[in-house]
Parts: structure tokens; sequence; C-alpha cells
């Protein structure tokens, strides 16, 4: 065939070679790139770097991407590129603490090399072998990093990536960690007012509030204020009146409230008993405690032990293991490989049905408080886990105030952090090769909530962004909150006296305090504009007078006391509270099938009244109700942005037509300032109103990922439709296919 424009003559291949390598070309363009170093926060330290680095891109496998200095600190890992930005314009969502191309040492989860077209997950061993050609980073938040380190010298190679391995792999000890090293003073955030702030459950005035708050009857504990009652239990905590020895057992087995019902029932949850004690004594003990619950409120108990309803957490760790999988994409390629067969790997992983089991055993919990006004213990191994998620998840369910923003904060700090749950080694924050106790706990947690959150929106006064950011948050090595195992353990390290404080008393920000990782404007995105706030209505408006219910019982209504003179109702009282007992304890006990059908029951006939966003809430749960959080696992993929579409698209449309609101109550207040008034009962978010740059091009992934400049086609790549046969459609295709590529 003859080629057109060459005079009929047979096109000849290229024969230039050229005998520079890429980083000459470089550094003879622009030799002062060379000299790039990242802005350092208070206290980090630059450990070492390389350059050129070649940080690949994610859309394909034509290998393109970025020159620059890739370096490492005591903080981040950061990628700083010597191409200038086309366009300078600041973020509207930008972490003042890393950027898109940092990632904290605490975030990164696995480090691979590629030796000779083969990927290895890097070991203590491959270390100190031959540097690899491509090192990928795998992060918690899901986000992935390849970098080429052929282009730069083989003694740079070398150092940047046994530097890398050894800071973000390596065991080490606690004050290793940047938040020992970190020195920023964080400011108070001035669109907060005072009244608003997180309640942090470390002083007996903020358990004594939440009593208040709750009309709880019970007793706070200061006993264990220097800790001598039990290390592993709260400085201050709740327990029921009826207890008396707190020292039996080291503080083992003591049923901490959690939350009270309006009818006078509560929550509590406990660690077990040691199980070195004498059978007598364990279930002398024992019998103490439920007594003791049970004499909260009308004699009644439920108990559940968690560990043999609901998965360990050796089983949640694996199967959030398969599940993260799917949404670690280093090219194109590998996402349309795992798309094909998406549902079925989703589903084969468990963690959806795990989040399921736990928001029904919520409900569960919920029934007992709310239809049979029965006290609930629950309890597990140290108490301090699923103890922790369902407890929390009851709460949420019942009390409006832990739907707020700040309440939720509180409810994490109650629950969580004054709860002594171990973040430490959950999160696996030293790299321990026990990997019994690393289990996502807290992120199954913030998985339910969502569940929660993206099924009844307007009940919840903060985003689904709030709640990725938080989850974020767990893995950035400066804030207090997520550091320790105990308040025991924070308190002694953060002691002057002790020897991991260094040169004095160490002073974390905790992570409520967003303004040291987001400006004012930023935080908008934590407030769900859907959220319908309770109107207050005025007090001088009286409500008419009810009578209060009479129960006509053969007993007196103060709690079974016995009269002064006479003793028949002390008997009858007795024999009753045993029934009591018996009969709930049983019924709890029972048969599976029981349990379900009544909480069935229950369900559906919450389902029958009409939906009150500030009472009580209950979760779908069958069928695709239980979702995947779309904007925490798929918000680093570009071929499943949704350019314009998406979740924001609707959240921008909603702030504009919040904001044409606004402009009619002031138009009327011009008017009428008194009927205005009347009109405006949400001066809080008034002041949270989202600004969006009309002239850019949201996607689905906003505020995470912005549209790129690049012409992006969400296609399938020829040579893999190729292999796989999709010349027709992939809706022909079975998701169980035989044919279709293996992935194990």
């Amino acid at each position: 065939m003859l080629s057109l424009g060459s005079g009929g003559a047979k096109s000849t291949k290229p024969s230039f070679v050229s005998y520079v390598t890429p980083e000459e070309i470089k550094s003879e363009k622009d030799p002062s790139k060379q000299e790039k170093h990242p802005d350092l926060l208070p206290g980090e330290v630059e450990f070492c770097s390389a350059n050129p680095i070649l940080k690949y891109t994610q859309d394909d496998l034509s290998q393109r991407g970025v020159f620059g200095t890739l370096f490492c600190t005591n903080f981040r890992v950061t990628f700083i590129s010597d191409e200038r930005p086309l366009e300078k314009k600041a973020k509207t969502f930008k972490n003042k603490l890393y950027g898109e191309n940092d990632i904290p040492l605490m975030c990164v989860d696995h480090i691979y090399g590629v030796y000779e077209e083969k990927r290895k997950p890097i070991t203590g061993a491959l270390v100190k072998n031959k540097n690899p050609s491509k090192m990928i980073i795998h992060c918690k938040d899901l986000r992935v990093f390849q970098f080429c380190l052929t282009y730069s010298k083989e003694e740079d190679a070398r150092k940047i990536f046994q530097g890398i391995a050894h800071h973000c792999l390596e065991e080490k000890s606690l004050k290793c960690v940047f938040a020992f090293s970190y020195m920023g003073t964080p400011s108070p955030s001035p669109e907060m007012p005072r009244k608003q702030e997180t309640i942090m459950f470390d002083s007996p005035e903020d358990w004594t509030r939440e009593m208040k708050r709750t009309k709880a009857n019970c007793r706070l504990v200061i006993e264990n204020e220097n800790f001598e009652l039990s290390q592993r239990l709260p400085k201050y905590f709740v327990i029921p009146l009826a207890i008396g020895d707190l020292f039996s057992y080291q503080g083992k087995g003591l049923p901490i409230w959690c939350w009270s019902h309006y009818s006078g029932c509560a929550l509590f949850k406990a660690s077990f008993l040691p199980v070195t004690q004498e059978d007598g004594d364990f279930q002398k003990h024992l019998d103490t405690m439920i007594n003791a619950v049970a004499h909260n409120h009308l004699y009644s108990v439920k108990t559940e032990d968690l560990s043999e309803s609901l998965p360990n957490i050796q089983d949640i760790q694996q199967s959030y293991n398969k599940f993260k999988q799917f949404f670690l994409i280093e090219n194109s390629t590998d996402f349309w490989l795992s798309d094909v067969k998406w549902f079925s790997s989703i589903e084969s992983s468990g963690w959806l049905d795990i989040i399921r089991q736990c928001l029904q055993k919520a409900v569960e919990v919920v029934e007992c408080l709310e239809k049979d006004n029965t006290n609930v213990l629950i309890t597990e191994e140290e108490g301090t886990d699923l103890c922790c998620v369902i407890s929390s998840l009851a709460q949420i369910m019942l009390d409006p105030y832990y739907r707020t923003l700040m309440g939720f904060q509180s409810l994490v700090q109650k629950e969580w952090v004054a709860g002594c749950h171990a973040f430490l080694d959950r999160c696996n924050r030293l790299h321990l090769k026990d990997k019994e106790c690393h289990s996502p706990v807290f992120l199954l947690f913030l998985e339910c909530v969502w569940q929660l959150v993206q099924q009844h929106s307007p009940a919840f006064q903060f985003s689904e962004t709030y709640l990725t950011v938080l989850s974020d948050s767990v893995h950035v090595p400066i804030f207090s909150t997520f550091l320790f195992n105990s308040a025991h353990h924070r308190e002694n390290i953060m002691k002057a006296e002790s020897p991991l404080a260094q040169s004095g008393p160490l002073s974390c920000p905790t992570v409520w305090d967003w303004s040291v990782q987001f400006d004012s404007k930023a935080q908008n995105f934590f407030f769900n504009p859907l959220y319908l706030e309770k109107v207050k209505h005025d007090r001088a408006v009286r409500k008419p007078h009810k009578p209060k219910h009479q129960r006509h019982l053969s007993l007196p209504s103060s709690a079974f006391k016995t009269p002064l003179k006479k003793g028949f109702f002390k008997d009858e009282a007795d024999s009753l509270k045993k029934m009591l007992r018996v009969k709930r304890l049983s019924r709890w006990r029972g048969s599976p099938d029981a349990p379900a059908a009544t909480t069935r029951e229950f369900y559906e006939s919450w389902q029958n009244r009409p939906l009150d966003y500030h009472g009580l809430l209950l979760p779908y749960l069958d069928g695709p109700a239980v979702r995947v959080w779309m904007q925490r696992y798929l918000r680093w993929i570009p071929e499943v942005y949704i350019l314009g579409g998406g979740s924001m698209a609707v959240m921008t449309k909603l702030m504009e037509l919040q904001n044409q609101v606004q402009d009619l109550k002031r138009a009327l207040e011009q008017r009428d300032p008194s009927q205005a008034a009347e009109l405006d009962h949400r001066p809080y978010l008034q002041q949270r109103l989202l600004s969006f740059d009309s002239s850019g091009r949201l996607s689905s992934s906003f505020p995470f990922a912005y549209t790129r400049s690049r012409n992006f086609k969400p296609s399938i790549p020829i040579a893999l439709m190729q292999s796989l046969m999709l010349t027709d459609s992939l809706a022909c295709q079975e998701d169980e296919a035989s044919s279709v590529v293996s992935f194990v």
C-alpha cells in the first residue's frame, strides 16, 4: 500500500536513538528544580530524598507519569513534582497537614516492590536485597502510589527505598510516633460557639452532666482516679447503685453504664470475669453483677454475650482485608478485571454481612430498651471492642442528640476514647508482629453509622464527608484521640515524668479540633444540608396538662420498697422478682428463632408509624439496603467518576436552594422583621452555607478528588476487551461465568 504524502515510497521506521537520559534532559532545562523541598510542619524532620523519581499515573498501562523528588520525613512520604501547575487555583477542601501527594507514615498499609516484572510484598529480608525497579504503596485510605526508581542514582534509590520501608513497616516504639515531635499549637475555631464543645468525659463534671441529661439513677465512680482499681478501666465511670465492692476481681466484670432510657431502664456493658477463680466464686460474682443491673429498673435484665453472636476481631480483620482489595486499583486494567465479578466478590468478602449483623444486634438492644423497658447488659472478653460498637449504635438510634455533630463526637469520646478502646493495638500503630490484636473495629462502627446516614439523611446534622474525613484522621499521627490503648496508657505517656514524654509535658491536639486540618470554609462540608433541625417552640405557649398513666399493680411503684408496718408485700415482691428475672433472661437466651420473630414484629410496628427524625430511628437491613460506602472506597478511582453528577451534584443544588431561601428571608425581614424572626429558626445552619465555584465542573468524588484536565474516557481498554471476549455486551456475561479470567 502506498502511503499518502510520501511520493509513493514505502514508509520507513524511525531510526533515531537518544543517548541522553531523561534526568540529563531535565537538569539542562531547569537545574533549579533539583533543590525543591517540602514545607515541613513544626517538629518535622527530613530523613532522605531521591531525584528524579517517576510517579506513575493511574489511568492505564502506558506507564505515563510525572518526574519529581520523593522525600521521607518523620511524618510522611511526600512527592514534589518538577512540573509547574498549569493553573494556580486554591482548593475549597484542602487539608493543612498533608496534600494529595503526601502519605502519613501511619497511613501506609503495604509496600510492594517490582523485581523483574514481578510484584513482591516488601519484608525485612527484601529490604536488604537489590533495589526494585518500581515501588508500589497501598494506603489505609485506599490510595495507591507507584514510583519508578530506575531514573535516580542507585545510592539515592537505595536510601529512599530502605528509608520508606524502615519507617513505615518496621517495629517501633511509641516515642517514634510523630505526635511526640509535633509542636503545632492548635488555635480555637472562631466559628464554634463556646457552648457547643465536644464533651471529653475526662472529669466527674462531664459524667454528672450526662447522667443528668439522661436522668440516670446510677453511681459515679471516682475511686479509679489514680487507676488504683484497674488500669483497664476508665478514670471515671458510672455503675449501678446496688454494686458495693469495687475491688473484687480487679474491676473485671463490673457493669459500666452507657445510657439511660426515659422509662428508667438502662444499657450497661461489661468485660468477662477472670477464669482463674473457683466456679462457686465466679457464679456468685456473676449473680451479684446481674442483680445490680436488674435493680436499676423493675428488677428486669437481659444479657447478651457478643462474642457468641457476632464475629470476633480476627474475623473482622480477615473480612476487611478481602474487601479492601477490590478498591486498591493500580491501573485501568485492574479496575475492569475486578468489575467483571464485582458483586460476587464484594459478597464473598463478608464485610457487608458483618455490618448487617452489627446493625441487627443493635436493633435487638433497642427493642429491649424501647419496647420491653428492660435493662440490657452486653458483654465480651475485654468489653472495649464490639461492646463499643453495639452500645454506640443503640444510642444513635434512640437519642437524637448523638445525631448532631457535637453529640456524635461526645459519643465517640464517651464510648471509645474514655471507654478504653485499644486504638494503638487495633490500628497497629507500632507495626507489631502479633496480628491477632489488629482489627478495624472503629472503622466497622463508622461503616454502620454511614448506613444510617445514607438511609435517614435528614436525621443527621453531619454529612458522609465528615465520616470519611474522620476515618482518614484515624491514621494521622498527630492527634491523641486515636493514639493510646486506654485512659491509663494515655495519662502515663502524657505525664512530664514519663520517660517517653521527652523534655516536657506532651500536648497533642484532639481530632475534634478540626481547625488543625481544615479552615472554616472546608469544615462546611461536614454539615448535612438535608438535616431537619428540631423546631424550638415558644416557652410561653404551655402544653396542655396530661395526667400520668396510673399502673394497676399489686406492688407499689416505688421500686418494690417494703411498707413500714406490714411485711406481706416483701415476700410477694421477692417471688415476683425471681419470676420476672427468669422470664426476662430465658427470653433473651432462648431459641434463636424467638428473638428474630419479636424483633421483626418490633421493626414492622416502627415502620408502620410516621417517621420521626428526632425519635426512634432503625436501619433498613433487607436486600440491598446495606450498601458500599461509595465516597470512601471509590473516591480515588477515576474510572467511576461521574462528571457533573453524583451526590455532590445533588448537594450543590440543595445549597443553591438554601441560598435562595436565605435571600427570601432577608427580603422578608426588611418588610416585616417580626415575621422573619418567626420563620427563621435555623440560625446555626445559616453560617454553614457552602459556596461552590460554578466555573469548574465537579465530579462524584468531590471534594476529595478534583476533575483532571486530561480528556477522560471511561472505556474498557481494547486489549482487555479482546482477552475477555467482551465484544457484544457486558450485560450478556454471567457474573460467575467459568470462562472469565480467574482473579485468585
